[in-house]
């Protein structure tokens, strides 16, 4: 068995033809350049790419596989250098089960079943060239669909304030929206872990996934997965999901739950932490209060519910978020080491101080295993790395 970075969740800001996808993207966030830089800069074995439904950039991987640069593989997966796409779509629940939208991730394995899914959904929203768009069937239609042409379902950044299963889609239960028996994994989002999810009982019979939701560049791979499986492709990811035949995931990495945008319930208006149930904000009096994700897991979690094992969760600081490190220096370290899974993972203390300082070089180490101190994010805006 074999260990493979996996980042399933990364958006496509425009295509060749600068038509916007994810509209809060990056413009540079297209697929030539996604692909460059989780193979080379990032050194990812295994990519989602959440918009393939999208007819332009489905155009532009039958364009990569026609003229080589992409290989599809026999088990599922286009193959790009040393790294494996796997094609997905983000998409927005919101039927009439729902208290709120809620966005899922479905993932098919081959061209020809993306397109047969592209053609579906069409039919089923407003606009197919965009991501992340509300879909006007009942979820379980969805999740039936998706089993039907052999793809994977997951639901995503499940605990995040909006736009998620228990943001605000359910009140209590997935099985309120969803077929509990067609959910091949859980998505925990950028201000929760594993630690912090270990109470709610509905959730043991799945796997954890952690995954960058990237809109732009730089953001990708700020989460993932190290996957043991025999080779990257979407049959393999399918067993490691379920944990069948030695496959699995090994271990999460993501950003301590402090840094993530929704960690504690604050007041949008003026970003100061609130006391949950406050309806009104005693600092500058508004209304719009933002419930924290350490909150919402708390409402849903029992004391008396017995953990299952779980792989270890690695609080990796990304190295964008540590102090000190700008584009220049991570240019200098990518030269010397050629991807940032080679510094995250790979490099020694020593070897790091042969490029750049020793109180940065430390604190690369320390980023690791997530021994900075942070400060608390909240109401949409991220944590920080104390100094």
């Amino acid at each position: 068995m074999n260990d493979y970075y996996a980042d399933l969740h990364i958006h496509i800001g425009r295509t060749h033809s600068g038509r916007a996808v994810k509209i809060t993207g990056s413009r540079t966030l297209t697929l030539s350049n996604i692909l460059h830089t989780a193979s080379a800069n990032k050194g990812l074995d295994m990519i989602g790419i959440i918009d393939c439904h999208s007819p332009e950039v489905l155009e532009e991987l039958e364009e990569h596989v026609r003229t080589g640069k992409m290989t599809e593989l026999a088990q599922g997966g286009l193959l790009y250098e040393k790294t494996t796409l796997i094609m997905g779509s983000e998409l927005e629940i919101y039927d009439s089960h729902c208290h709120g939208p809620i966005h899922v991730l479905a993932y098919l394995p081959t061209l020809q079943s993306m397109q047969a899914f592209s053609a579906w959904l069409s039919k089923h929203m407003k606009n197919i060239h965009l991501s992340s768009q509300r879909i006007y069937c009942d979820a379980k239609t969805l999740q039936q669909k998706v089993a039907e042409l052999n793809g994977l379902f997951i639901a995503a950044h499940v605990f995040t304030p909006f736009k998620s299963l228990y943001g605000k889609g359910v009140k209590k239960s997935l099985t309120e929206v969803f077929d509990p028996a067609i959910i091949d994994a859980i998505e925990l989002g950028l201000s929760a872990d594993t630690d912090m999810v270990r109470g709610i009982e509905e959730l043991a019979p799945y796997t954890f996934v952690t995954n960058s939701d990237a809109h732009s560049l730089g953001k990708i791979a700020r989460e993932y997965q190290k996957i043991q499986m025999e080779a990257a492709n979407f049959e393999e990811l399918r067993l490691a999901l379920h944990r069948k035949n030695g496959r699995a995931i090994a271990s999460n990495y993501g950003l301590h739950p402090l840094l993530g945008k929704y960690h504690e319930t604050v007041c949008a208006a003026c970003g100061k932490a609130v006391t949950e149930g406050a309806e009104i904000c005693p600092f500058c009096h508004s209304k719009h209060i933002v419930r924290g994700v350490a909150t919402r897991i708390q409402q849903l979690s029992s004391a008396t519910f017995t953990p299952v094992e779980r792989p270890p969760y690695i609080h990796q600081v990304p190295l964008e978020f540590i102090p000190g490190l700008g584009k220049k220096t991570l240019d200098k370290l990518l030269t010397a080491f050629g991807t940032e899974m080679n510094i995250l993972h790979r490099t020694t203390l020593e070897q790091l101080m042969e490029i750049v300082a020793q109180p940065l070089a430390e604190k690369i180490i320390l980023a690791r295993t997530g021994q900075l101190a942070f400060e608390a994010g909240g109401g949409g805006v991220y944590g920080k790395v104390k100094l």
